[in-house]
């Protein structure tokens, strides 16, 4: 699949031979599925590299959320999102760490998605008590 090229503008894929694997149909899976024609593909000399069917075509599948899987694949290696990643142990994860650590949240007794909800909740509510307690003690922010 990585030696074809995707044409987005037509929807279909091009082989390293030139050939079009034209659109064919969407799967329940979420994946369109692109076939070569096997009369171009039984004399073509990559036959054995590109596909092992007995009926020499060549079948791909892409994901319907391809283009946007990609994007965020491109976006994760930029500079700004390497400095908020590296942000997030000091604020997600902290949060869910004293969770577990401070306000029993490693395991419960309760049973029942509304009871451990419940419990969630309550201990979520204090510890933003908790903060809002800290903020108010530094006293005002200077301006």
């Amino acid at each position: 699949k990585y030696e074809y090229v995707y044409d987005e503008y037509f929807d279909a894929y091009l082989c390293p031979e030139g050939q079009i694997l034209p659109y064919r149909t969407t799967t329940r899976d979420g994946y369109k599925q692109y076939a070569s024609d096997p009369l171009e593909c039984k004399g073509c000399p990559l036959l054995e590299r590109c596909t092992q069917s007995k009926n020499h075509t060549k079948m791909i599948h892409r994901h319907v959320w391809q283009d946007y899987i990609e994007e965020v694949d491109h976006l994760r290696h930029t500079e700004l999102n390497k400095t908020l990643y590296a942000k997030r142990k000091e604020t997600i994860e902290r949060v869910f760490a004293d969770a577990k650590e401070k306000h029993g949240m490693r395991w419960t007794t309760l049973r029942g998605l509304k009871k451990v909800s419940m419990q969630a909740m309550l201990t979520f509510a204090a510890m933003n008590l908790k903060k809002l307690a800290n903020w108010t003690w530094r006293g005002p922010c200077p301006v």
